[in-house]
């Protein structure tokens, strides 16, 4: 178990809110198709898109929020021989993850609730709790803060180095597995800035519509990435979508992780959708003057994109400097383990 442990260390409230998760589905299923494809033609498909002029200026092979691709040219983080040891393989998985057993893992301790999909509630009890149908948080799940602070999900990404570079404090990025192995210079400039890393899952999946064992893989493999990129084992994690129930969180707290929700969305990826009239940037703007008079709470952005980072940078610009990451909002940790760099290559054999 020690072993183990170390590998790792119904309701839809508006008819406004039933739009956006209207919205949102379609836009899954577009990433879907999208992951459906092999490494190759994610690149050529994403090409197509951006040469043609439909795309917002965005480079090829570049992640878009959900949406993760292979980079071109680029060299991956290292499988490392310590991970091969462990899962019997050489090279890091597609969009779907291999399940690889956990001895501590319990399954007798995971709810029994059925899973569901996006848009689909009233599924299960309200007693399952899930965020994303009704709103519900756990006494553990993290989701406002004292001071009104920014968080970014969806990267690495080359658009991150641009928030980077405008940033003059420490913000939180909750990043894809498979975005990590592939923009591994990126994450290495998140954390030479001091900034806090929490899992977003390997691929950004709809979490409650997986089997226990699919959601076991999603988080091995991003807390494995993380590990083998970063020499860090996260204790935050936020659900994409915010899809999360008890049976999500049952099986993440096994792995030492704790959610994180919001108080506000952005709602910054419908900019990238070919509707327009869905949400502005000054629907944005406006909308944090008012979050900005409260003074409290965490804000869901994305920095997946090169116009929802552009968004990040003003909205930055209209909070301050005086933000918080997630693990001071709470007076928390920011990692369960990190290695110091002369034991990194030594430990992470046995990690």
């Amino acid at each position: 178990m020690v072993i183990s442990y170390l590998l790792s260390a119904a309701f839809i409230f508006k008819n406004w809110f039933s739009i956006i998760i209207i919205v949102r589905t379609m836009k899954t299923t577009l990433l879907n198709l999208l992951y459906s494809l092999p490494a190759a033609q994610l690149v050529a498909a994403h090409t197509a898109h951006y040469s043609n002029g439909t795309g917002t200026g965005q480079p090829v092979g570049q992640p878009v929020g959900g949406f993760s691709s292979v980079r071109a040219g680029h060299k991956q983080t290292p499988f490392p021989e310590w991970l091969t040891e462990f899962t019997g393989l050489k090279e890091w998985p597609g969009i779907d993850p291999p399940y690889i057993p956990m001895d501590f893992i319990d399954f007798s301790k995971i709810p029994n609730y059925k899973r569901y999909d996006q848009g689909v509630c009233g599924v299960n009890p309200r007693e399952s709790c899930s965020f994303d149908c009704d709103r519900c948080l756990a006494p553990d799940d993290v989701y406002t803060c004292g001071q009104l602070s920014q968080t970014f999900d969806d990267g690495p990404s080359l658009a991150t180095e641009r928030l980077l570079d405008s940033l003059n404090h420490k913000t939180t990025f909750f990043n894809l597995g498979i975005n990590i192995v592939n923009f591994p210079d990126v994450y290495q400039k998140i954390l030479n800035g001091g900034h806090l890393v929490g899992t977003h899952t390997w691929s950004h999946p709809f979490m409650p519509s997986l089997t226990n064992e699919q959601i076991i893989a999603q988080l091995q493999w991003s807390i494995w990435a993380m590990n083998a990129t970063g020499h860090h084992v996260p204790k935050w994690f936020r659900p994409p979508y915010g899809a999360i129930d008890n049976r999500v969180r049952s099986i993440s707290r096994m792995f030492g992780l704790q959610a994180v929700l919001w108080d506000y969305d952005t709602f910054d990826w419908q900019l990238l959708v070919e509707d327009q009239t869905l949400r502005t940037e000054e629907d944005i703007y406006r909308d944090v003057q008012d979050w900005k008079q409260a003074g409290n709470g965490l804000i869901l952005e994305h920095d997946g994109a090169f116009k929802t980072v552009h968004v990040g940078i003003n909205v930055n610009k209209i909070l301050g400097d005086d933000q918080l990451t997630v693990a001071e909002c709470v007076g928390g940790i920011d990692y369960i383990r990190t290695f110091p760099p002369e034991l990194k290559s030594r430990n992470a054999k046995v990690l």
